[in-house]
């Protein structure tokens, strides 16, 4: 594989991509849920829940994952539900193919593309976040925090863009496109904990209290299967022992491995099957 000819594709689609209108619409969205919780959350005078703490600024790093979960993950599914069906339908998708690259290059490079134009903004954004709260809290966080969280949170959109366009290569028109990268988004983003209820239910397990130990040993197991899940596990492990679930490292770190490579193959494998 020529991988300097996937990353030059890449980045000259990378580069149309931050022109877009979608990055227009996209870049206001991320500065606000990114930057305004992390100065928010860790503002001294700020009334946060009892049950919520932001006493460290990796607790309110952690407090902040959950607005780019709504925010930088939404982003990926605006670039990516149509990454390929659009192409399809435009008749460039064929123009693409018939060119000498081999198809499993031109999709790691469309890939890429739909990755790093929410990555990069998301990353630099979240490097801003963490100085406004050594601003507000008068402390950094710690190197290893920092890398953590910045690498799972690339990671988290990698999952997703890779999701999206998978989804995006078994539609036939937008509107399929549209529903199975919102259908996505929505499940592992609103829906998960009525999924986990409804299987813990569906197992003996006591779920009326979803804040009790039982089940939040048993939530940590079923959000393996969920990127959201692995990306909070990979978060908490970083935590005190009275913030986090228990859940073995060995256990969190399979499931990153596996929702890296599992979903990339498929993806690959799909395109290289793929009719114009």
């Amino acid at each position: 594989m020529n991988f300097h000819k996937v990353l030059a594709l890449a980045f000259d689609d990378l580069g149309q991509r931050t022109r877009s209108l979608r990055m227009l619409i996209l870049a206001p969205l991320l500065t606000l849920f990114i930057l305004g919780s992390c100065w928010g959350l860790s503002d001294p005078d700020a009334t946060l829940p009892s049950t919520i703490t932001a006493d460290t600024p990796y607790e309110v790093l952690f407090l902040a994952s959950l607005f780019i979960l709504l925010s930088a993950t939404l982003g990926v599914v605006l670039f990516g539900f149509d990454g390929i069906s659009k192409a399809r339908l435009s008749g460039t998708l064929a123009i693409e193919l018939s060119q000498p690259i081999e198809r499993k290059e031109l999709a790691l490079s469309m890939l890429i593309s739909t990755w790093l134009a929410v990555a990069l903004p998301t990353i630099i954004l979240s490097m801003i976040g963490i100085v406004l709260i050594r601003l507000q809290m008068g402390e950094w966080t710690s190197f290893a925090d920092a890398g953590l969280f910045l690498g799972a949170t690339a990671l988290l959109l990698f999952w997703y863009a890779v999701i999206q366009m998978y989804a995006s290569s078994l539609a036939r028109d937008m509107g399929s496109a549209i529903a199975l990268g919102i259908g996505a988004w929505l499940l592992f983003t609103m829906v998960w904990l009525l999924v986990t209820v409804l299987i813990a239910s569906a197992l003996g397990v006591e779920s009326n209290d979803t804040s009790s130990a039982v089940f939040e040993a048993f939530s940590a197991k079923v959000d393996l299967f969920s990127p959201n899940g692995v990306y909070h596990l990979l978060l908490e492990m970083r935590l005190a022992d009275d913030l986090s679930r228990n859940i073995s490292i060995l256990w969190v770190s399979l499931a990153t491995v596996l929702w890296t490579i599992l979903p990339l193959v498929a993806f690959i494998r799909r395109f290289e099957k793929i009719q114009p």
